[in-house]
């Protein structure tokens, strides 16, 4: 309890850099020219890429890592006499080394975690949670907390038994203005989850609640100005979405920046690189300038891939500070060695993970790649499905449900799309190891099952079938993905097969809004080469995030009959159907093709890995050449 104690008196946190500290430091000049510079420097959604290794293709990158990201920032910090460093969440989940530590256990005072280790080391001033900080528990959050140096802020989160975190943070700091004098600056930081994480991991709800983020954030500033904050920075693990506020939104940050008394935002949670010449714009959103509602704002990608920056210019107005201009931009990482301060806390970590996941549990007669997931062929996606649908058969033998038909619905999480050209799953022909079967399902989602009729399957695929774009017959080469539309959201129920008509428009938007209601392109749909009927009964097999009353799934998936809520989890359940079959050769096809439309060609992007495997297509498909972002492009007649 003492410990907890001392981690919320962090709240308090006041500390002064070693070059500035108050025994070397000159007095505050009181009367001296009043402009500061100061540079804010962020990561957000590492996702336990600490170091600068790929896990899923066993191999080093130099584009992704906290290590390669600790380059730059140790550059930033050499280029700027005042700085300050943040995390925006999701740090701890998404990798094998983050699998494998929450499932050793041991993470504590005594044995911090990695990447808590790490940030000690780089010495970043605070930090905030994302949702998938809890995907191991409550506490496997507490202990790797614990072990943090620096600050956790969580203003939206109400946990009912302490945390080592605080609900808005000040921080002091005596840095040097323009004329070398030192000027005393009162940080403000707030710390944003989605309200939704709840939702998407119930066993929670007995032990938080998670609020209203502009709510929330409203009581913090009050709280923040009232104890003389010059500035209030908001880190906002939340996706950049509309200006206009919403109950309960997911994705707040542009609303979040529009709040009176929020000077800039650090925004995450959806994987982006902001600002960026390919992010959308939209009321309150300035992709090019670097803004959401006028505000300095950054997105600094994920996995490491990306640092964060906002260099402020600050002028002293009466008894406070003001910006008077600011610079954003998202640095990308690159080519260089590992920093060591990174590496040592991890490295142990990091061996014990590659040789726990080397393990050999199987064997593929055939290679597994997504290449073509998005253009129906992905004989990883299709193991997945076999999978689920496995579990679930065996846990309702012996119910009143064990006679109804089942189908499994599952997603690819690796399809390229932001994640660039190397994010694509490709397993080889030959030995299955643990590795593998991280690969083909990233997240630790729980299996269900619920019950649905033939019209609410239907209405399930229109939602995924959103990923494409509309197509006029008859024209070539036409964009085919839309690229607002996440892989990880592509959603195929193995067990049916259908078309898709990409003459008619979308009915759904990306973010899941209908967008044409008359408008329905799933066709020809068909379950054991028979029609399926509106009323007819399915079980369907999804994951424990589909069933959450929020994104894209949630007007089929939310109220449902739930006929199973497993405790096992999808990856888990992969692991035990490989090892008990030993050798697979699942079929590519997963269950649709697009309907035709004869002189029609669209372009699909894919890595150009995918060159090696065209052999292996159905489909009509010819290589048009490398896109800008180093995608190769393949022509599909329709």
């Amino acid at each position: 309890m003492a410990e907890m104690q001392s981690k919320v008196a962090l709240c308090l946190y006041s500390q002064h850099a070693a070059a500035m500290s108050q025994t070397s430091a000159p007095p505050v000049a009181a009367d001296a020219p009043a402009c500061m510079d100061l540079r804010i420097m962020a990561t957000t959604d590492l996702h336990m890429h600490v170091l600068g290794y790929d896990y899923f293709a066993d191999r080093a990158s130099d584009r992704l890592g906290l290590s390669r990201a600790a380059a730059l920032i140790a550059k930033a910090r050499a280029q700027a006499a005042n700085c300050l460093l943040f995390d925006n969440g999701d740090a701890l989940q998404g990798s094998p080394m983050g699998d494998y530590l929450a499932e050793s256990g041991g993470i504590g005072p005594r044995r911090p975690h990695p990447a808590i280790a790490a940030m000690n080391a780089l010495r970043y001033d605070a930090a905030t949670i994302g949702n998938h900080d809890f995907s191991f528990g409550l506490g496997f959050l507490r202990a790797s907390l614990e072990g943090a140096n620096f600050p956790v802020v969580s203003t939206n989160l109400h946990p009912r038994r302490p945390l080592p975190v605080c609900p808005h943070l000040l921080l002091e700091r005596r840095f040097l203005d323009r004329q070398n004098q030192v000027r005393r600056l009162r940080i403000g930081v707030l710390g944003f989850l989605p309200p939704q994480t709840v939702d998407w991991e119930p066993a929670l709800r007995p032990e938080i609640a998670v609020s209203d983020i502009l709510d929330a954030a409203r009581d913090g500033i009050a709280a923040l100005r009232q104890r003389g904050a010059d500035l209030v920075i908001a880190l906002s693990h939340s996706g950049i979405g509309a200006l206009e506020p919403a109950p309960m939104m997911e994705n707040a940050a542009t609303a979040l920046a529009a709040l009176p008394g929020i000077d800039l935002v650090v925004a995450g949670h959806t994987h982006r690189v902001f600002p960026s010449a390919g992010h959308p714009g939209g009321p309150g959103i300035d992709a090019a300038r670097g803004t959401l509602a006028g505000k300095p704002a950054v997105m600094p990608g994920f996995w490491g891939s990306h640092l964060g920056l906002i260099d402020l210019r600050l002028e002293r107005e009466g008894a406070t500070w003001r910006i008077a201009g600011f610079a954003c931009w998202a640095e990308p990482v690159g080519p260089g060695s590992d920093h060591p301060a990174v590496v040592a806390p991890a490295l142990s970590a990091h061996r014990q993970t590659l040789r726990h996941f080397r393990r050999r549990i199987g064997k593929t007669d055939c290679p597994l790649s997504s290449y073509f997931a998005l253009i129906g062929q992905d004989p990883g996606l299709r193991l997945v499905a076999m999978a689920q649908r496995w579990h679930v058969r065996r846990a309702l033998r012996g119910t009143r449900w064990q006679d109804l038909p089942i189908l499994s619905a599952a997603a690819p999480f690796r399809a390229g799309g932001r994640g660039g050209p190397q994010h694509y799953t490709d397993v080889p022909a030959g030995r299955l190891t643990l590795r593998n079967i991280a690969d083909l399902y990233l997240f630790p989602n729980r299996l269900c099952a619920i019950r649905l009729t033939g019209a609410e399957a239907r209405e399930w695929l229109e939602r995924s079938a959103s990923l494409f774009l509309r197509v006029r017959p008859g024209m070539p080469d036409q964009p085919l993905i839309d690229p607002e539309f996440p892989s990880y959201n592509f959603d195929v129920i193995d067990g049916l097969d259908w078309q898709i008509d990409l003459s008619r428009p979308p009915r759904y938007a990306p973010d899941g809004r209908l967008a044409h209601a008359d408008s329905h392109r799933i066709a020809a749909m068909t379950h054991r080469g028979r029609p399926v009927t509106a009323d007819q009964p399915f079980i369907l097999v999804t994951n424990s995030y589909r069933l959450s009353d929020c994104g894209l799934f949630a007007g089929v998936a939310c109220g449902r009959p739930v006929l199973l809520d497993s405790t096992a989890r999808t990856r888990e359940v992969l692991r035990r159907y490989v090892a008990q079959r030993r050798v697979l050769a699942p079929d590519s096809r997963i269950g649709w093709s697009f309907s035709p439309l004869p002189g029609t060609s669209v372009l699909f992007e894919t890595s150009p890995a995918a060159a090696d495997h065209l052999d292996r297509l159905d489909a009509q498909v010819e290589p048009a050449g490398l896109g800008p972002d180093g995608f190769l492009r393949l022509r599909l007649h329709l």
